[in-house]
């Protein structure tokens, strides 16, 4: 399979003049559809391109009324959610029925809605091209695939053809313009990881657009790379993301992605309550327009402005100047996980491990990953807590102390449960009680209207900032950035009770030297048999 790798849909010479309008405006209309989406209740059953073709219908007949209803709003684009055209819990054979054939990139340029008989099995492709055609707006979808592969390709599927979990876009004028096969997968057994990872792009009038899809997020490849390497400032991103407080909603990882990256943010989630999903949003480095719902069962549109330049949108506080004090004479509650680790990291201070200092720590389970957790047990107070060689620190003040305990925890490790990737992480979380063992649990609403100041000592220089207040509503620090060898963030004067303030750290390089071993072992294991 040769069609992997960078692509770039529109002819080179268009994407100059693209570039050069593109710095005439300042910004477009984007739409984000959260989908209630309508699901097989017989996913596993095998059946018929014709069955499958009416229910698909049902969704697509609400993508077409929200493309209308964007259309009357003057949206530019608009992306709709991961799995909104077919559901999701299906087998492979299942699924098939369920898939349109994607033309390889050397076939294109292709306009569905205006060449309808020049590829077989298209009709949900079609669908799409006639809804962006019509309106005069970007399309983005998520759907499923096939494309036959050679018998000789090694990964080649036994059954003679690859399925993709796939994103596609549809120009203004109805022309298929990028397509992208999700890298990552999440437990879809249904679908095939692509041979090699696509970096799937697109211009327009307004910037240049990447694609990824629900998982990638926590990844490097190929969504970082898509930043870093091929400078895309502009991200589709539809998911189809299960919810997990406190350090994994789905808008709290979009809104610390955008801050962390400085860049745009399309992300349309599904509208499912009873699976915990919710939460889709428009977000730039420093402005929000988001959607979180999970007392409804109906879908929402969101209409926003977006930045051409999303750097134009940094605000002040970023990388400020600030003091952290690690040394000095500290009030309030401060205590080490060990003084040697404690004259390790700082020689400044005075650490000497006392059985009470020892009783404070405590070991506890968040998103399934072993923390090492300190009480706040005072109004004011400055902790410390380390694991490992990441140490965390935090200054608080104006905690309530009445009927809510919060802990600042620490992680740095291997998470193994429901994906494998490396994670360091400081966080402030409020516990689901007032006894310890509580602390890590999911948790909604708050009332400590919590000051802070939090920062580690990190290995990693991708650290995503989160704030999430009670209700599961967003907030930005006041300053965040790096020190030395400290990423820190600061908050002040919040108007609603903290649930979570953490430094999310993905150690990317390590993802890397583990699957290595990973498949050293299997190879060694081969050839032992």
């Amino acid at each position: 399979m040769k069609d992997m790798g960078i692509i770039v849909a529109i002819p080179g010479f268009y994407c100059f003049y693209l570039a050069q309008v593109a710095f005439a405006v300042n910004y477009y209309i984007a739409a984000v559809y959260e989908h209630h989406v309508i699901l097989n209740p017989n996913s596993t059953a095998l059946t018929s391109r014709t069955f499958a073709l009416e229910f698909m219908s049902k969704n697509l007949d609400i993508y077409e009324q929200q493309v209308i209803a964007a259309a009357k709003r003057g949206v530019d684009i608009i992306v709709f959610p991961e799995d909104g055209i077919h559901g999701f819990n299906y087998s492979r054979a299942s699924i098939y029925p369920y898939l349109d054939y994607l033309p390889l990139p050397n076939m294109l340029p292709w306009n569905p809605c205006l060449e309808p008989e020049r590829f077989q099995d298209t009709e949900v492709l079609q669908r799409l091209s006639c809804m962006a055609s019509k309106s005069g707006m970007f399309v983005a979808a998520n759907l499923g695939t096939r494309r036959p592969c050679d018998p000789l390709d090694p990964q080649c599927p036994p059954d003679g053809r690859y399925q993709f979990n796939t994103n596609v876009v549809f120009s203004d004028k109805g022309a298929l313009v990028a397509s992208y096969f999700k890298q990552n997968l999440y437990f879809e057994f249904g679908f095939d990881t692509p041979p090699d990872v696509q970096y799937a792009v697109f211009d327009t009038r307004f910037g240049r657009f990447g694609l990824f899809t629900c998982f990638d997020i926590l990844f490097y490849e190929p969504v970082v790379s898509l930043i870093e390497k091929h400078h895309v400032k502009h991200l589709l991103y539809p998911t189809a993301w299960m919810n997990q407080l406190p350090l994994l909603s789905s808008i709290q990882i979009q809104r610390a992605f955008a801050t962390r990256f400085s860049v745009n943010i399309l992300a349309a989630n599904i509208h499912h309550t009873t699976l915990g999903m919710t939460g889709s949003g428009i977000f730039s480095p420093s402005n929000s327009s988001y959607h979180y719902d999970m007392d409804t069962k109906q879908g929402h549109l969101i209409v926003a402005k977006v930045p051409v330049n999303p750097s134009e949108e940094m605000y002040s506080g970023h990388d400020k100047k600030i003091s952290l004090e690690h040394g000095g004479s500290l009030g309030g509650s401060h205590y080490f996980t060990s003084a040697e680790m404690c004259d390790k990291m700082d020689k400044t201070e005075r650490c000497i491990e006392t059985d009470q200092q020892q009783e404070m720590l405590f070991h506890g389970k968040m998103m399934y990953d072993n923390f090492t957790f300190i009480p706040l047990k005072d109004k004011d107070g400055k902790v410390h807590v380390c694991a490992g060689p990441l140490c965390c620190y935090l200054t608080y003040s104006d905690h309530s102390m009445t009927n809510e305990l919060y802990a600042l925890g620490v992680f740095d490790g291997l998470h193994t449960v429901h994906g494998t990737y490396y994670l360091q992480i400081c966080a402030l979380v409020k516990c689901g009680g007032l006894d310890l063992e509580t602390c890590g649990q999911e948790v909604t609403n708050a009332s400590s209207t919590i000051t802070f100041q939090l920062w580690g000592r990190f290995s990693t220089k991708y650290i995503f900032p989160m704030i999430v207040t009670s209700g599961i509503t967003l907030q930005l620090p006041d300053q965040w950035g790096w020190k030395g060898q400290d990423s820190y963030m600061n908050k002040t004067g919040l108007e609603l009770g903290l649930v979570t303030a953490a430094l999310y750290g993905r150690r990317y390089e390590r993802d890397r030297d583990n699957n290595f071993r990973s498949k050293s072992v299997q190879s060694k294991e081969q050839e032992n048999i």
